[in-house]
C-alpha cells in the first residue's frame, strides 16, 4: 500500500526540495487523505457501504467530546460503521474484542458519518483500530503509524466515570478525516463534525 500512496508524492517533494521539512510533511500527508477519499468515496452513500459488510455501531451512539468528558470544542468523531471482519471481532461483553491487526486505510475496517439535518448521513472520515493485546501477539514491540504519527493508544481508566475506550478493550486507532479539522486531519475528534441532528 506504501507504494501505492507515496509514489506521486515523493516526486512531488523532490520537485518542490526547496521547501521546508513542515511544508513537504503536511503536502504527503494531504496528499494521501486525497488518494484514500477516492478510494473510499462510494462510501459516501452508506447504502453501499452496508451491502459491503459494514454494520452501524450497535451502541447507536454519535460520539462527540463533550459527551465522553472531554472539552466540548474538540468537536466529534460521528457514527462508526463498523466491518466486524476486519477488526476481528470475537467477543463484544463486557468489552469489544478482537484478533484483527488490519491496518490498511485503502480498505478502512470503520467508516465516519456524520448525521444531517434532513436525517441522511455524511461520510467525514475512515479509521482502523487493533487490539493491543492482537498487535503485540503478531510480533509487534511498537504502535501502528501513519504519516509518521504513531496511533492513539487507547484504555479506559477505572477511577473516571467517563468510558475513554468507548467499551472496547486496549486498543491503537487512528482517523483520517475527510472534513477540514482545524487541530490536524489524523487528530481523533474534528470540531468541524457535529452530533447535533442526531437522533437515537
Amino acid at each position: 500500500m506504501q507504494g501505492i500512496l507515496w509514489g506521486g508524492v515523493i516526486a512531488a517533494g523532490l520537485a518542490a526540495a526547496s521547501l521546508p521539512t513542515g511544508s513537504l510533511m503536511a503536502d504527503d500527508t494531504e496528499a494521501m487523505i486525497e488518494t484514500l477519499r477516492a478510494a473510499t468515496q462510494r462510501f459516501e452513500d452508506v447504502k453501499v457501504a452496508l451491502a459491503e459488510g459494514y454494520v452501524p455501531d450497535p451502541s447507536g451512539e454519535c460520539v462527540s467530546a463533550a459527551a465522553h468528558g472531554l472539552p466540548a470544542e474538540l468537536g466529534a468523531m460521528g457514527i462508526h460503521y463498523l466491518r466486524p471482519d476486519l477488526l476481528g471481532i470475537t467477543v463484544t461483553e463486557p468489552r469489544v474484542d478482537g484478533t484483527g491487526t488490519h491496518t490498511d486505510f485503502m480498505s478502512p475496517a470503520i467508516l465516519l458519518y456524520e448525521p444531517q439535518e434532513d436525517g441522511s448521513l455524511m461520510l467525514v472520515g475512515i479509521e482502523n483500530l487493533v487490539f493491543r493485546q492482537a498487535w503485540e501477539a503478531a510480533g509487534h514491540t511498537e504502535p501502528p503509524t501513519l504519516a509518521g504519527r504513531r496511533w492513539d493508544y487507547m484504555v479506559d481508566d477505572p477511577d473516571t466515570p467517563e468510558e475513554e475506550a468507548h467499551h472496547f478493550q486496549p486498543h491503537y486507532d487512528q482517523h483520517v478525516w475527510f472534513r477540514e479539522n482545524l487541530k490536524g486531519n489524523l487528530e481523533p475528534f474534528n470540531p468541524s463534525v457535529t452530533c447535533r441532528y442526531h437522533t437515537a
